[in-house]
């Protein structure tokens, strides 16, 4: 198994004792991995595809769109250093919610926004902070959200050449392009 380019532990890994996991879409991976890897309390990330139909799909395959799989982070994180609705608040202010099935120039249902949520409390979080960011954005007379929130299903590594991908070539391609718009974080501290 290869080992993250950072955090020098292997991809796949089960989360440890007291650490939670969460998974985001916010279009193309590679510049959401590194915003999660950057913050701290992140024990470890990886770039997939979740919620499609395809059993092990490949890169080729999401990337045309017909598979059903979103790119999406996994992040494994200790919840006694950050805190979920901070994650929640990146996630927010780090991409357009509102965009649909693309992000940017990044166009199709493999770039849509999407929470995929471990626990009933991740769900209750991930829907209360969409009501209250799209509440936010009305009032910036900005569209409404489309995000997905949905129990998280199979998660499937993307090949290795796309792991840590910004850390291997920093100058390589990064969408990450917020509203503009804060969003609140009603419990900023770990619990």
């Amino acid at each position: 198994m290869t080992d993250h380019a950072i955090f020098h532990r292997p991809l796949g890994a089960t989360p440890p004792a007291g650490y939670d996991q969460a998974i985001f879409g916010m279009g193309c991976y590679w510049g959401v991995e590194r915003l999660f890897w950057k913050q701290s309390g992140i024990w470890l990330t990886e770039v997939g595809f979740a919620g499609g139909d395809v059993q092990n799909p490949t890169y080729d395959q999401v990337k045309r769109g017909d598979t059903g799989h979103a790119e999406v982070v996994r992040v494994i994180y200790d919840s006694s250093l950050v805190s979920y609705d901070h994650l929640l608040q990146l996630f927010w202010e780090n991409h357009d919610p509102t965009q649909g099935d693309r992000q940017g120039n990044d166009v199709g249902n493999q770039y849509r926004s999407l929470i995929m949520t471990f626990t009933d409390l991740q769900e209750a979080a991930a829907e209360a902070s969409k009501i209250d960011y799209d509440n936010r954005l009305a009032v910036q007379g900005l569209d409404k959200i489309t995000t997905q929130i949905v129990p998280a299903g199979p998660f499937w590594l993307a090949h290795e050449a796309h792991q840590q991908y910004l850390e291997k070539n920093p100058d390589g391609y990064c969408g990450l392009k917020g509203t503009g718009v804060q969003a609140s974080i009603p419990n900023p501290d770990p619990i």
